[in-house]
């Protein structure tokens, strides 16, 4: 039976799922260092992650039998996706799922933030009353600024906007603004006319080490800063340093340059134990609701794949769906090169052989095609040999119709 491995505990949900297009599902609670996940996955045709596991090209080169891959969470900066599509490997995330917990985690940190409610959370703790409005402020009235209008952006800036607050936004690509939000032509400009900042980018290379000394001190003095995007785009000892001399009012981060791969480890940051901070270890999407509805969209988007070769919402692979008819006897699933010609060459395989195609579909992204072609003939097996022989080939999959 093959295998499907599934590392740092996703959501049981996607279990049932796999095993019901014949995968017998194996759990790692923990991320695994290269090695490690290389023996890990021997024999393992799918594969999913959570942040924590890294898989690189090496992982990849040394599996050849892998399929795909799953991460469960929003980012997929954690897989090497040119080294996926090089070896035909299809990769697939969550983009949706939870982005509703995030921003409902952002609303909480902007309201505690602004009512300085660690400050006086602590101090109860340690036994002294501090009953006093010194620094607390509604959020009614004040402008929020959002660095990167996407599907967690639009939506914090639907329910800021429901509070009270005013919207600014910068993105890089063109978004629609939502409500009465105000897209700003800059960063900058974000930054100067906000009393609250909050990055939300995606986990580009191009996105490391965006916030930094500079764009601190374009913000307003006293202003609140949150970071529920990715570690490598802070410069936290810049942040520490606008914490202290007071230019940052207070800041909430939920994601650190350099984190523990497993519960319980030990976790180092300057900016601990500094006053009006809110750290919390990467759970800007780890709800219930939230990590049910990833192993559902996940899950389901793996299993479809081994089911059908259809490659809708993958990251890497030119997204193809295609149904079948009912003379569709065999699909093939073709992963290649994207060099001129492929199609012809592919075709004249099928028609030198006698194979009768059914239906047929080919995308290309980069330098990766895509192409599914349905047959209602035998398949020759001289056929699999002229396709498996060509230089631009990459994967090639077989899947027989089941017939009810």
């Amino acid at each position: 039976m093959s295998k499907a491995l599934l590392l740092e505990n996703p959501h049981v949900e996607a279990d049932p799922l796999l095993e019901a297009v014949g995968l017998d599902v194996h759990r790692h609670p923990g991320a695994l260092e290269e090695d490690d996940l290389i023996d890990a996955l021997r024999g393992v045709r799918v594969l999913g992650i959570r942040s924590a596991t890294t898989v690189t090209s090496r992982v990849i080169a040394a599996n050849p039998q892998l399929e795909a891959i799953g991460a469960f969470c929003i980012g997929t900066n954690q897989v090497d996706l040119r080294a996926a599509s090089r070896h035909g490997v299809a990769v697939f995330n969550a983009p949706f799922s939870n982005t509703r917990s995030v921003v409902e985690l952002a609303i909480g940190e902007i309201i505690a933030l602004m009512r300085r409610l660690t400050e006086r959370d602590r101090a109860l703790h340690f036994g002294v009353w501090e009953k006093s409005a010194s620094g607390a402020h509604e959020v009614r009235g004040l402008t929020l600024g959002i660095i990167g209008y996407g599907n967690i952006g639009t939506q914090l800036s639907v329910v800021a906007e429901a509070l009270g607050m005013r919207v600014l936004f910068f993105d890089t690509a063109e978004r629609l603004a939502l409500g009465n939000a105000k897209r700003c032509r800059s960063m900058s400009e974000v930054l100067r006319n906000s009393d609250i900042v909050s990055l939300h980018v995606d986990g580009k290379a191009r996105n490391a080490g965006l916030f930094g000394a500079r764009e601190f001190a374009q913000m307003r003095r006293g202003s609140i800063f949150l970071n529920l995007s990715r570690g490598f785009v802070v410069d936290t000892a810049a942040l520490r340093a606008n914490i202290i001399d007071g230019h940052i009012a207070g800041a909430a981060v939920d994601v650190f340059p350099d984190e523990p791969r497993r519960n319980g480890d030990a976790f180092e940051s300057e900016l601990r134990g500094l006053p009006n901070v809110i750290l919390t270890p990467h759970i800007g999407g780890s709800t219930q609701e939230a990590q049910e509805s990833i192993a559902q969209f996940v899950g389901n988007k793996l299993a479809t794949y081994v089911r059908t070769a259809s490659t809708d919402m993958s990251v890497n692979l030119p997204r193809l769906t295609l149904d079948p008819s009912e003379n569709t006897r065999f699909r093939l699933a073709y992963v290649h090169r994207n060099t001129p010609g492929v199609l012809a060459l592919v075709n004249q395989a099928f028609a030198e052989h006698g194979a009768n195609i059914e239906g047929q579909i080919l995308g290309t992204a980069g330098e990766t095609g895509y192409m599914i072609t349905d047959l209602s003939s035998q398949l020759p097996d001289e056929v699999l040999e002229a396709l498996r022989g060509m230089d631009d080939t990459i994967r090639l999959r077989v899947l027989e119709r089941q017939r009810r």
